[in-house]
C-alpha cells in the first residue's frame, strides 16, 4: 500500500489545506490557484462553431427503459450494443453520436435491490470501450476495469496497444468481442448510471454519448408514495460543444483523436457551450401542476452547476432533496439550490402545485453565464389535477452512521498537478499499482487534499463525508456519497467501509479530462 498515508487521527486532523503532504511526507504549497482557475468553475469553455440551438424550443426526451432480453428467477438479462447513432441537436446538421444502443443517452435499466441483473454489452464502434456502473456494488471483474476492453467492430479477442502520451500503463490491454457485466443489486435503491470507463479515453468516449441511467427500486423507497410515472423524470445534463459540419467538438490529440487524453491547454477540463438535458439542448417539459419527482445527474465532463427553480416557489425551498448519490436520505432537506460536480446524483420532489396555473419554471445554473446560465423549463399545466403522491416528511429510511472513531486506518491522497498530467499522491496512474490495501468490512477513514476542483470518485461501496477542512460537512454532503466535491485548496475527510467483494478497485477524479491524464489511483480490498 505504498503512496497511502496511514497517520494518527491527531496528526491527520492537524494538517492544514495550505500544508499538503505529498507522498514522500514533503509539503506542497500552492500558490498557483489564482492562475488555475481564477472563477472557480474548473476547465477550459470550447466554443461552437456553428450556430446555437434556440432554447426552449425542444420538448424534453425520456430515455426508453429497456425491456430485459430474458429473466429467470433470480435474474433479469439485458443486451446493449455501443454503436453510432444521428442526433438532430443543432440547426440544419445530425450530429454523430456514439451510444448504447445508438442514443444518447443510452436506454434506462431498472433493477430491483437483491434481485441479480446481467448486461451483455457488445461493441459496434470504431474504438475500444469499457462498460462501469457508477455507484453499483459490483464484483471487480464486473467493475469497469479500465483495460478490459470490449473489442471495437471487426476486431477480434486479443490484445490492443495504445498511445501512451507519457501515460504509463497503456501498453496492452486484453479484449474481447462482448463482455457480460454481472451486477448482484445487493444495494438500497438509488439513482446509479453507467458510462465508458477506458483508460485515457473516457473523456472523449462519454462526451460522444455513451451514458445512460441505471435505476435501482425497493420496498422502502416505494412505501413513500414518491411521485411516479410520468411525473418521475431523470435529468441527465450535460455540455457539448459543435464543429462546423455539427458534430461534437472535443479537443482529442493525435490523428483522429487517436491518442489518449486531451489536448494541453484542455487539461483543466472542457467545457461547452450548449446544455443538453437527456441529449436535448435547452428542453421544455410539460408539467402537471402536481409533484414531480427529478432524478438529477451531472454527465457532464468538467463543468458544475448550481442549479435552481426561477421564479422560486412562494416561500422558496423549491427543491425538497431525498436522495443523493447512494439513495435516500434520512431526512428530506429543502433547498434554494443544489451545487452538482461532475457525476453528482440529487434525488428531489418539486411541487408544481406551489405556482399559478400555467407558470413557466426555468431550470438555471448560478455558476454558468450566457446560454450555460439556461438549463431547461417547466410549463405548468392549466387543468385541475390529482396528485396521489405524498409530501415527504419527517423520516425517508435508517441511514447507518459509520462510527470514525471505530477506524482502523486514516489515508491520506493528495491530488495535485505535475508538469504533464495529474497525480495522487505524486503518482500517475499505472495499472496494478496499488496505494492502499483496505480490510472488508473494516471502517477508514479517507481524507482527500487538493490543488484544485477535483469530484473525487470510489468505486465498490459508498462512503459519508465527515468534514470539510475540519469543520462540519457542506449542506450538500448528507447520506450515502460515491462523489465528492473537493474545492480547491481543501481537504475533505470521509469515512468509508468496503464489503464483500476482494479485488482491485478505483479511486479517481471525476473531471474526465484529469482521470484521462492520469488522475487515477487502485486500491486492493483483502479479506
Amino acid at each position: 500500500m505504498s503512496g497511502a498515508k496511514v497517520w494518527s487521527r491527531r496528526r491527520f486532523l492537524g494538517v492544514g489545506a495550505a500544508g499538503l503532504l505529498g507522498a514522500g511526507g514533503v509539503a506542497v504549497g500552492l500558490p498557483a490557484l489564482g492562475a488555475l482557475i481564477p472563477t472557480g468553475q474548473p476547465g477550459l469553455l470550447l466554443r461552437s462553431k456553428v450556430p446555437l440551438p434556440e432554447r426552449y424550443a425542444t420538448r424534453l426526451p425520456v430515455p426508453p427503459v429497456l425491456r430485459p432480453a430474458r429473466t429467470d428467477g433470480t435474474t433479469d438479462h439485458y443486451e446493449i450494443t455501443a454503436r453510432p447513432g444521428l442526433a438532430r441537436l443543432v440547426p440544419g446538421h445530425d450530429t454523430a453520436v456514439w451510444g448504447y444502443d445508438g442514443l444518447f443517452p443510452g436506454p434506462t435499466i431498472e433493477s430491483r435491490s437483491g434481485r441479480r441483473t446481467v448486461v451483455t454489452h457488445r461493441n459496434e464502434l470504431p474504438r475500444p470501450t469499457v462498460v462501469h456502473l457508477h455507484g453499483g456494488h459490483t464484483p471487480q471483474a464486473s467493475d469497469g476495469y479500465p483495460t478490459d476492453l470490449i473489442a471495437p467492430l471487426g476486431a477480434t479477442a486479443g490484445h490492443h496497444a495504445g498511445g501512451t502520451n507519457g501515460m504509463p500503463g497503456m501498453g496492452r490491454a486484453t479484449l474481447r468481442p462482448e463482455r457480460v457485466y454481472d451486477y448482484p443489486m445487493n444495494q438500497r435503491a438509488a439513482t446509479l448510471w453507467y458510462h465508458d470507463h477506458t483508460m485515457g479515453f473516457t473523456g472523449p468516449n462519454v462526451y460522444r454519448g455513451l451514458a445512460g441511467f441505471h435505476l435501482v427500486r425497493d420496498d422502502e423507497e416505494e412505501a413513500l408514495g414518491l411521485p411516479r410515472g410520468p411525473r418521475e423524470l431523470p435529468l441527465m445534463i450535460a455540455d457539448r460543444s459543435f464543429d462546423a459540419d455539427g458534430s461534437f467538438a472535443y479537443p482529442a490529440p493525435g490523428p483522429h483523436g487517436t491518442e489518449p487524453g486531451v489536448e494541453g491547454p484542455y487539461m483543466n477540463g472542457v467545457l461547452g457551450d450548449v446544455v443538453l438535458v437527456n441529449g436535448a439542448p435547452w428542453p421544455v417539459a410539460p408539467v402537471d401542476r402536481a409533484r414531480h419527482r427529478l432524478r438529477i445527474l451531472n454527465a457532464s465532463n468538467a463543468r458544475r452547476y448550481r442549479l435552481e427553480l426561477d421564479p422560486q416557489p412562494p416561500g422558496g425551498g423549491g427543491l425538497l432533496q431525498i436522495g443523493s448519490d447512494g439513495g435516500l436520505l434520512e431526512r428530506p432537506v429543502a433547498h434554494d439550490a443544489v451545487e452538482l460536480a461532475p457525476a453528482e446524483r440529487f434525488d428531489v420532489v418539486v411541487d408544481f402545485a406551489r405556482y399559478p396555473a400555467g407558470s413557466r419554471v426555468r431550470l438555471v445554473n448560478r455558476l454558468g453565464s450566457g446560454g450555460t446560465a439556461e438549463v431547461m423549463r417547466f410549463d405548468i399545466g392549466t387543468a385541475r389535477v390529482r396528485d396521489d403522491s405524498r409530501a415527504p416528511r419527517g423520516r425517508l429510511s435508517e441511514v447507518a452512521k459509520l462510527d470514525p472513531a471505530k477506524a482502523v486506518a486514516t489515508r491520506t491522497f493528495v491530488f495535485q498537478k505535475s508538469e504533464k498530467n495529474w497525480t495522487i499522491n505524486g503518482q500517475e496512474y499505472r495499472p496494478g499499482r496499488s496505494l492502499a490495501a483496505p480490510k472488508l468490512g473494516k471502517v477508514e477513514i479517507w481524507r482527500f487534499l487538493t490543488d484544485f476542483h477535483h469530484p473525487v470518485h470510489l468505486h465498490l461501496d459508498p462512503f459519508q463525508v465527515i468534514s470539510r477542512d475540519r469543520a462540519a460537512p457542506g449542506r450538500f454532503d448528507a447520506g450515502w456519497k460515491d462523489t465528492v466535491d473537493v474545492l480547491p485548496a481543501q481537504g475533505v475527510e470521509v469515512a468509508v467501509r468496503f464489503t464483500d467483494y476482494a479485488g482491485r478497485f478505483l479511486l479517481h477524479c471525476h473531471n474526465l479530462e484529469h482521470e484521462d491524464m492520469a488522475m487515477m489511483a487502485e486500491f486492493v480490498t483483502e479479506r
